[in-house]
């Protein structure tokens, strides 16, 4: 595993979280790029060796850049099938966006009261 991946298991979900810094290269095949790519494969690889089936309409894929200078990223492909970038995802019951506003998530809490 990379040293900046972490996966978070809870239930029947697995999320796998990498981080990339500064001076990561996140471009089309970066080394970082690369690593958080291998780590699904590993991921999935390891279901299929403990015969764990794996839903390929589930998986999403939310990426959060803040740098000025933001570039294209290659598709992430999950068991052959292309994994859905999304700009929102709901993760242990918190709705976060890839801009780190709170509102859609305070919008949902607050139409459960």
């Amino acid at each position: 595993m990379h040293s900046s991946n972490h996966i978070v298991k809870f239930a029947n979900d697995t999320t796998v979280v990498g981080l990339i810094k500064k001076n990561d290269s996140r471009q089309r095949g970066g080394a970082k790029e690369s690593a958080d790519r291998e780590e699904v494969q590993r991921l999935t690889a390891w279901c299929r060796a403990n015969n764990l089936s794996l839903n390929v309409d589930k998986p999403k894929e939310m990426v959060v850049d803040f740098r000025r200078a933001q570039s294209d990223h290659s598709l992430l492909f999950f068991n052959r099938s292309p994994v859905e970038i999304v700009k929102s995802t709901k993760f242990l019951g918190v709705h976060l966006v890839e801009n780190f506003t709170w509102s859609l998530n305070t919008s949902s809490i607050s139409k459960k009261a």
